[in-house]
Order: C-alpha cells, then sequence, then structure tokens
C-alpha cells in the first residue's frame, strides 16, 4: 500500500511537471534548510539526541544500509525509506513526526523528491567552504552597471525579466550617504554644493570626504560594539561601572586610520601576545575584558571562571565566524558540525586569560578589574605626539629668531597656547582594563556545561575540527587564532564582514542571518557576490574603507527606495534581489545625534570619557551594591554623540531602548526595528530632543528673514535638507499660529518650556514666540522622514 502511494505521488508530481531536467536541484540552496529545519535534530550532528543512529546531514550515514534498506537510495525516491516516510498517513510512521511540531509543505516533498531521484547529491556547507572569486557576469546591452557588485545584481535582475530601480534623487541620495558613513545629516550648505557641483566626480568626491571625516569611525564603531558587546557596566548583580572607553576609543581610531583588519582582528584577541605590544595593543586587548561579570562578594570563582570563558567563545564564534557556539556548551550542536569538543578547545586556547584578580573588585565605583593600564586615549595619544612634534619644531624657531623680538614673542605666543593644549591632554589619562597572559587553566568538557561536573576529558587548545587546522608544534595561542582567522583560506572571516557591511549600507545582508552562517542561516541571495566581495576585501588587504567605498559607489546602492514599480513589488516584496535600496529608521543613536546635529548642539570631539545624557529622575532606584543616583552631565559632555553615551546594561538610558539599542550582553548583529507608543512618546517629550527642538527654533528665530513660511523653510532645510511643498507650509504655519495663540493663553508654560535643558535661550526672545517655533521644531523633529534613511 506504501508503495503505491509513493508511486501515486511520483506519478502526480510528473503530471504537474514538478520535476523538470532545467529545474536541478541545489542540495545547499533547496535541501539543506529543509533537512535542517524538519530533521536535523533528531538526525543531525548531536550524537546525544540521534534517533534510529541515523544521520541526514552527511550522505553517507543518509544511505547506509540498515534493516535491508535505507533512508536514501540515490536515483531511487520510491524505494528510499525517507520519501516512503514523509508520505506516510500513518501517525506511527510519518516523518517528520506529530508530536515535533513541524510540518513537510507539498513542495518541501516534491524537493526531497527530485533531489533523491537526481541522484541525492550532497554539497560541503557554503560558509564552510574558501571563498574563490568567481567570474563577474557578463549582461548583454548592459548601460546600467556601474561596477562589478552591479554586474551580480544585474544579472539576477535580468533573469526575472525584471529591471533596477531608478536612482534616488540627489538630496535623498547626499542625505542616505551622510547617515550611512558618518550617522549625521549633511547642512543645507553641503547640500547646495553638492548640488551646484555638475562634475561627473561630483557624488566620489563626498564619498572620498566622508570617508576622511572624523565621524566615520564613531558611526562603524556603533556597529562594532554591538557585536563585541561593549559597555560601561559589568551587567551582572550590581552592575557597577567598569574602564573599559579606552576601547571604545580605539575601536573609532582604528576605523578612521583604516587600520586592516586583519590588524584590528590580531590586536583584539591577541594584542597583549604581539612581541613588544604597544600600549595601543594593549588597549585594543581589552576586548577579551568586555564580557559580564560579577563583583558580589558571594559568587563562586570556578563557577565564574567557566561562565567567563563560555562567553568569550559565544561571543568569538558570533564575531568572527557567525557561528552559533553557543549551543555546544552543553552538547554537540544539532544543526551544525561544531561539537562540544570544539566548544571547550576554544576555551582552552583563551585560558591564558588573567580573570582570577578582577574577582577582587568588589562594590567600588568604578570596580577596578584587574589587570588595568593608565593611559591616554589612542586618540589622545596621537594628538600629543603631534602637539609635542610642532612644539620641539617652533622651540627650535624660536632658538634660531633669538634677535628678531617680534618673531621671537609670536613664536612665544604659539609655544605657549601648544603647551596648555599638551597640559590639558595628559591630564585626560584613563584606566582601561586589559589582557595579561598567565599560566593557562586546566580546561575539561563539561558534560551538559555543568561546572561541578570534572569527569569529563582534559582540553588541548585547539579550533574547530571541520575548518582549517592551526599547523604548528606546541601550544595553540590566542594570538594562532587570531592569525587563522585570517588565513586566505578561512572560510568565514571575510565573508562574516562584507555581508554585514553590505547590510550596512543596503539594509539587509546577502546572507539576511547576519549572526549565523550555519545550516539554520538563510542561503545567501547572491552567493557569488558574496564569495566575490571576500575574495575581494582578502586580496585588498583587508581594507574596509576600500570595501565601503565599492558598496557606495555601485548603481545599487544608489536606486531609489522610495518609487518601486508595481511588478517588482508583486514579484520580490522583501527586495531580495536589491532591485531597489531598503528604507529603515535610523538607529537610536544617530536619531538623537541628527536632533542635537540641525539644532547646532552637538559637541564634535572624538573620543573621550562617557557621556551621561538627561535621565529620569529615580531610574536608578533599583540599582543596588552600592546604591547610586544618576548625575546627568552638567558642562558639554551633554551633547555628545550617541556612541558615547554611558552604556548601563542593566538599565540602558530609556530613549536608546526606546529605539531598540541592546543592553549589549551578548553579540547583536542586527538591532530589532520596533513600532512602539514608548519611541513615539520619547521623540515627542524626552529633555535632549526637546531641548534640541528649543534651540533650534531659537537659531531659526534669529534667521534674517521675510515671514513665518520663510522661516518654516529655514528649519525645514535644516531638518530634512529640502524645501517643504505648498501644503506642507501651510500646515505648519497653521500650527504655529495654533500654538502661538494656546501659549499666549498660558505664558507660564511658554516659560516653563525654556527652563527644559540647560542650553540658555537669548533673552531678547520672546517667551511666547519662541515656545510657539519650539513647538514647530518638534513636530518637523517626529517626523517619519526626520528618522528614516531613505
Amino acid at each position: 500500500m506504501m508503495n503505491l502511494r509513493v508511486t501515486t505521488f511520483l506519478i502526480l508530481i510528473l503530471a504537474s511537471g514538478a520535476l523538470r531536467a532545467e529545474d536541478e536541484i541545489s542540495f545547499n540552496r533547496d535541501i539543506r534548510p529543509i533537512l535542517s529545519d524538519k530533521c536535523f535534530f533528531c538526525h543531525g550532528p548531536d550524537k546525544e539526541e540521534r534517533k534510529a543512529d541515523l544521520r541526514l546531514d552527511l550522505r553517507e550515514g543518509a544511505v547506509a544500509a540498515r534493516d535491508e534498506t535505507a533512508a536514501i537510495i540515490p536515483g531511487k525516491p520510491q524505494e528510499s525509506e525517507l520519501v516512503k516516510r514523509i508520505l506516510s498517513d500513518d501517525e506511527f510512521t510519518v516523518m517528520p513526526p506529530e508530536e515535533s511540531g513541524k510540518h513537510l509543505t507539498e513542495n518541501e516533498k516534491q524537493l526531497l523528491i527530485q533531489w533523491i531521484g537526481e541522484g541525492a547529491e550532497y554539497q560541503d556547507h557554503w560558509a564552510y567552504v574558501t571563498p574563490i572569486r568567481p567570474d563577474v557576469p557578463t549582461v548583454p546591452n548592459d548601460n546600467w552597471s556601474l561596477n562589478s557588485i552591479d554586474r551580480f545584481i544585474l544579472a539576477q535582475i535580468k533573469e526575472q525579466k525584471l529591471t533596477p530601480s531608478a536612482d534616488a534623487d540627489r538630496i535623498t541620495l547626499l542625505r542616505r550617504l551622510y547617515f550611512d558613513m558618518i550617522g549625521l545629516p549633511p547642512t543645507p550648505a553641503e547640500v547646495d554644493a553638492f548640488l551646484a557641483d555638475k562634475s561627473p566626480k561630483a557624488y566620489e568626491k563626498v564619498v572620498d570626504r566622508l570617508l576622511e571625516s572624523p565621524h566615520f569611525g564613531e558611526r562603524m564603531a556603533m556597529y562594532w560594539l554591538d557585536l563585541v558587546r561593549y559597555a560601561d557596566t559589568v551587567g551582572y548583580h550590581g552592575d557597577q561601572e567598569h574602564s573599559a572607553t579606552l576601547y571604545r576609543d580605539y575601536v573609532i581610531k582604528a576605523f578612521n586610520d583604516n587600520k586592516p583588519f586583519d590588524q584590528f582582528t590580531i590586536e583584539q584577541l591577541a594584542g597583549d601576545l604581539l612581541p613588544n605590544a604597544t600600549t595601543e595593543q594593549k588597549i585594543a586587548s581589552g576586548y577579551n575584558r568586555l564580557l559580564q561579570t560579577s563583583h558580589e562578594g558571594g559568587v563562586q570563582q570556578k563557577e565564574y571562571l567557566a561562565k567567563y570563558a563560555s562567553d568569550r567563545v559565544r561571543n568569538f564564534s558570533e564575531v568572527w565566524l557567525a557561528g552559533t557556539m553557543g549551543c555546544s556548551e552543553c552538547h554537540d550542536h544539532k544543526y551544525d558540525p561544531y561539537t562540544q569538543e570544539d566548544f571547550y578547545s576554544l576555551q582552552a586556547i583563551m585560558a591564558d586569560i588573567n580573570d582570577n584578580d578582577s574577582f577582587k573588585g568588589g562594590n567600588t565605583l568604578p570596580t577596578k578589574r584587574e589587570p588595568e593600564i593608565e593611559a591616554l586615549s589612542p586618540i589622545d595619544r596621537e594628538r600629543l605626539d603631534a602637539v609635542e612634534a610642532e612644539l620641539a619644531e617652533l622651540e627650535q624657531k624660536l632658538a634660531a629668531n633669538e634677535g628678531n623680538a617680534e618673531v621671537a614673542a609670536e613664536l612665544k605666543s604659539e609655544i605657549a597656547v601648544l603647551k596648555s593644549e599638551q597640559k590639558e591632554i595628559n591630564n585626560r589619562v584613563r584606566r582601561q582594563m586589559v589582557t595579561v597572559s598567565i599560566e593557562p587553566r586546566t580546561i575539561r568538557l563539561l558534560p551538559r556545561g555543568d561546572w561541578l561536573d570534572e569527569s569529563g576529558p582534559v582540553m588541548e587548545p585547539s579550533v574547530p575540527h571541520f575548518l582549517p587546522q592551526v599547523e604548528k608544534k606546541g601550544r595553540v595561542t590566542r594570538l594562532d587564532l587570531a592569525k587563522w582567522l585570517v588565513r586566505d583560506d578561512h572560510p568565514q572571516t571575510a565573508r562574516v564582514f562584507v555581508n554585514r557591511l553590505w547590510y550596512l549600507f543596503l539594509g539587509e545582508g546577502i546572507s539576511r542571518s547576519l549572526d549565523d552562517f550555519g545550516s539554520q542561516g538563510a542561503w545567501p541571495t547572491h552567493p557569488e557576490l558574496l564569495d566575490w566581495l571576500a575574495v575581494e576585501f582578502r586580496e585588498s588587504g583587508w581594507d574596509i574603507k576600500q570595501m565601503v567605498k565599492l558598496i557606495v559607489m555601485s548603481r545599487t546602492y544608489r536606486q531609489t527606495s522610495v518609487v518601486v514599480t508595481p511588478g517588482l513589488l508583486k514579484y520580490d516584496p522583501e527586495n531580495r534581489l536589491f532591485a531597489r535600496q531598503n528604507r529603515f529608521r535610523l538607529p537610536a543613536e544617530m536619531i538623537r545625534d541628527n536632533a542635537l546635529s540641525v539644532s547646532g548642539l552637538l559637541v564634535d570631539e572624538i573620543g573621550g570619557k562617557s557621556a551621561r545624557p538627561y535621565q529620569p529622575i529615580g531610574y536608578y532606584a533599583h540599582l543596588n551594591f552600592p546604591k547610586r543616583t544618576y548625575l546627568s552631565d552638567k558642562d558639554e559632555n551633554q551633547y555628545r554623540r550617541g556612541v558615547y553615551v554611558h552604556w548601563q546594561r542593566q538599565f540602558l538610558h530609556p530613549m536608546l531602548r526606546a529605539f531598540d539599542a541592546p543592553t549589549r550582553e551578548e553579540c547583536t548583529a542586527r538591532r530589532p526595528i520596533s513600532n512602539t507608543p514608548t519611541a513615539a512618546l520619547t521623540l515627542l517629550n524626552d529633555p535632549s530632543l526637546i531641548e534640541a527642538a528649543r534651540v533650534l527654533a531659537a537659531h531659526a528665530m534669529e534667521e534674517d528673514v521675510k515671514n513665518d513660511r520663510a522661516r518654516i523653510e529655514w528649519i525645514w532645510r535644516r531638518v530634512l535638507s529640502r524645501r517643504p511643498t505648498e501644503m506642507e507650509s501651510k500646515v505648519m504655519a497653521d500650527y504655529r499660529q495654533n500654538s502661538k495663540a494656546a501659549y499666549a493663553k498660558d505664558p507660564a508654560e511658554a516659560k516653563k518650556l525654556q527652563s527644559v535643558g540647560r542650553a540658555e535661550t537669548p533673552e531678547h526672545l520672546d517667551p511666547v514666540e519662541l515656545a510657539s517655533w519650539s513647538a514647530v521644531c518638534r513636530a518637523i523633529l517626529n517626523l517619519n522622514e526626520t528618522i528614516t534613511r531613505n
């Protein structure tokens, strides 16, 4: 009866045309996702959970004979036990079983049958194969592409008989470029200059200028700090502050200096192990200390050493491998080749990191997490070196001009200014947690991840068994591990990074699974492009700025995100073809930075101690050990960029939390984008944003313009880079008059508005007028367009 059902099903598939020679099955694209989602949980890599001793993740297991049959008989779907089981209507034999909660669709059944009929060929998982540069497609009559990226994109668009979207208008494109590259909006003057520049190189000149902006490093650091879970506090129990800000400054400077990514990787994982390690490299090694720690007096040291070791492996695998190795702490991974042995072997590589002294920190603020050093920020160090070099030059000139009183006086004045700056910089020394290598702890495999169970074997340091191995006699160190990541034959590192770069500039990854390149991750929409970019990145010398420029110079990047043809929207609603740009809400920090920037409040100093913006009184009421009161900054630190905002893991700043910034307890490769009343109310009522609206209004009132409409246009251009439409201008003018009438009836409320924030209001401005224009500015700052990257 079963064979009859299988035969009947196959006849129906053939009759429907589902099996066609031109629709050749790809195992990685078509079959692996089905097996991983529906089968690997019971028939995959995890030997402890494997049922019937059957492995479907390996071909030899799938085709092996058992009980006079095999799960898969290549070329013979009607005889394959797998086919019989997936087509069965018997609740005791059907696969997946009912209790699993998983069900195959008819299309998935057809794909499995077709694949077996074609010979059931397996492929190594795409992410575990070293990328090789593929040929760039040639598209007939291509007058659209500007570089190789475009040719890969256009080839797939044309395969579907579609066309790419038009270019974005120049103002939208400029705003997109500014937010993507430096996280700040262009000024009206910068917009005008771009619109006036009709040269073929106009766009590229802006790209080059933004790549050299010191704000580029701040924007890129925002994302990297999410990955490495950077925060200003320890996370566990009392969530005390710790000393980590020099690491943040190192990251910003590294991106600004275009430090090659291989060096960037090595310095963070093993900067302390480099020969004659510099202070900057020791600061970089602070990466290993960013994890959550506890300083509660009663912690079991052995338990927390196990926690810390596991945390490091999880983060390492997520940041550089897009691997979910956390699953392997307690058992072999259920979907991917990572084993428990792999997990604890990586722990063994990192077992030389000195965590012992951090247990002595106690409940001081900031808590001491030795080993620590006192040093200048790498940014301050660079400026200090420049100041001292300039001083030496001026003092030589002074010695040569002793007889010229006028020149000598001028030189002495310049020297005095520089010496004052030198002294001020030297006073900026801060503490920083660093990595110090000690005799490695013994690492055992912990059965079920239980730190009390010492029955597991002692692990030797090594990298995951299925990846290229470290060829070395003797112990594998963190330095070996870091260099292994950036070897030419490593399959993951370059792919993972360029996929995330693509996400930052296109709104989605080529593989949408930014944090999971395993079997449960998404198949790349353009696998050849991903490999081409990975090889290009590696062969460029791991040049991050070159890759950014390559992406933003493409025609693909420049497409509109607003005007979408009905055909394209119908065929590709999720924009998997990248036949248009994506639009999305700005990240939390950029929303705040944008408001500060357009109001003129933003302090654009690079690097420095963490900033503490206004925050609700009592927000820290439940923080203990010790109890503490949040004190917002009373100086210009109040107006610094979001990348510098104090990151309290347990009580993240409410504005950042409302707009989906992570607590950074774990690696975050993709922030969610929610749309909630809390966010809307925060945007309207956060003191920083009200103050920004008030200051912007004051600037607008001091502009020499003819009337309200002209003043509205000035604000509109400042915030949105464009002029308002006639309707928009009328709506705002009416709103301004209504607000003025309301405040005229309640002048105390108008006066109260001036007390929000520490920025002073010019005394000559009428409070009612200022309040009404502040209302206009608040409305414009709350527009969807204002907080959206188009």
